[in-house]
């Protein structure tokens, strides 16, 4: 920013007298606050019409603006700064752009089923194969199948390549209960429980899910509550770190601020249960908005690892009642119709509230999250998908949305 300070004239010396020059205007007033109009009145007159296309205001005598300096915007050169809502745009861009990549080995199974077909048995049959290859499972796999010809028959269609749109369609349709936001806010502070089995993901997406949360302006507290694996705690650590503003050296664009906004608790060796319930209580008490508890993986399978989640889930709603507010499962992407399996059985254990999808950057068995869907619709509500995950950076976690992935999918 450049400013142009007018100042005070000073008085001409005895026996020095200047013309004005000769001009086609008017010319100007013989005094100013009245007092004569000296030579460096006129320079100051002439720049002021070179800078802002007019003569300076006369201000009376004592009108403190007089002394205003005239600000001038930046040069044209300067490059304009990025808002914030450009910094997410451009990385939504960039993680869709990874998320057809990853999805391609599953929809280029697909896109073989309409590569010379006419639309007959022949075509549905091939696309029931490719769907199967993808881990959408036998029901889901028939439902869309049944919804596709439907749709086909109604719209009296004759082109296969135009029943890929009709199938992004029906893939959009049944995915799109899975469709809503993670809301934080209405009780404070927010409790998180995230779960999952060994290797899926969860440290990594909690770090990923705090940076989401401070973006959006809010003080988080995580809970180490996997004490038993070794360097859980350091790990945890170091994806927090990378959360804070300008922490990530992955990041394209550094956002500023300087202010830490996430907090830990943890112990070494400690009850997962009562590290979980310390940190609850430091949250409500530190005036935090968050609480993210990270858990150890469990397998599904052995009821007395499940028996721990279960303990941690109880010892939360002690710490603070009604809580916890969001238990989240994450899940790999690759593990096709066992991610199924592994949702059916935490939900049956913990009362999921919603998902996280992981390592969707090179995967053949993406149609499973069609598999997920068709079973939430038994469920008294649909479980969503709140977040995707397709690579390393902390901007690789963002919202699903089913027709992005829908097209993504079948792209």
């Amino acid at each position: 920013m450049f400013s142009f300070f007018r100042k005070k004239p000073a008085d001409s010396p005895e026996g020095t007298t200047r013309t004005a020059p000769t001009s086609a205007e008017p010319a100007p007033a013989p005094s100013i606050a009245g007092r004569p109009r000296t030579a460096l009145d006129w320079l100051n007159a002439d720049v002021g019409e070179l800078l802002f296309g007019k003569k300076p205001t006369e201000a009376p005598p004592g009108d403190p603006a007089a002394a205003e300096p005239p600000a001038l915007a930046p040069p044209p050169s300067a490059p304009p700064a990025t808002s914030g809502d450009e910094a997410k745009s451009e990385d939504r861009s960039d993680w869709l752009a990874k998320l057809r990549t990853g999805l391609r080995k599953t929809g280029s199974n697909i896109a073989q089923a309409f590569v010379g077909a006419s639309i007959d048995d022949a075509m549905y049959e091939d696309l029931e194969a490719a769907l199967l290859q993808a881990d959408a499972g036998v029901a889901a796999t028939r439902h869309l199948l049944d919804d596709l010809q439907g749709r086909v028959t109604r719209a009296e269609m004759r082109d296969p390549r135009a029943v890929r749109g009709l199938l992004v369609d029906c893939l959009a349709d049944l995915l799109a209960p899975l469709d809503k936001p993670l809301v934080i806010g209405q009780h404070v502070p927010t409790v998180i429980m995230v779960v999952g089995v060994n290797g899926a993901g969860k440290t990594t997406s909690v770090g990923k899910l705090a940076r989401h949360l401070v973006d959006a302006n809010q003080k988080v507290l995580l809970a180490a509550a996997d004490t038993f694996r070794a360097a859980a705690r350091e790990q945890l650590l170091a994806w927090a770190e990378r959360a804070e503003p300008g922490g990530d050296p992955l990041d394209a664009a550094p956002r500023a601020g300087t202010a830490k906004r996430i907090e830990i608790v943890s112990q070494e060796g400690g009850d997962p249960a009562g590290v979980t319930f310390d940190a609850v209580v430091a949250g409500r008490a530190r005036g935090c908005d968050v609480v993210i508890a990270d858990t150890a993986g469990r397998l599904a399978t052995q009821a007395h690892l499940m028996e721990e989640l279960k303990k941690i889930r109880r010892t939360i709603g002690k710490a603070e009642p009604g809580a916890p507010h969001e238990v989240l499962l994450v899940i790999d992407g690759n593990t096709g119709q066992n991610a199924l399996a592994q949702v059916q059985a935490f939900d049956a254990a913990l009362q999921l509230t919603g998902l996280i999808i992981t390592k969707l950057d090179g995967t053949a068995k993406g149609g499973v999250l069609a598999a997920i869907a068709l079973w939430s619709r038994s469920r008294a509500e649909p479980l969503p998908v709140y977040f995707v995950g397709v690579g390393e950076r902390l901007a690789d976690l963002q919202t699903f949305r089913a027709r992005e992935f829908a097209e993504a999918l079948l792209s």
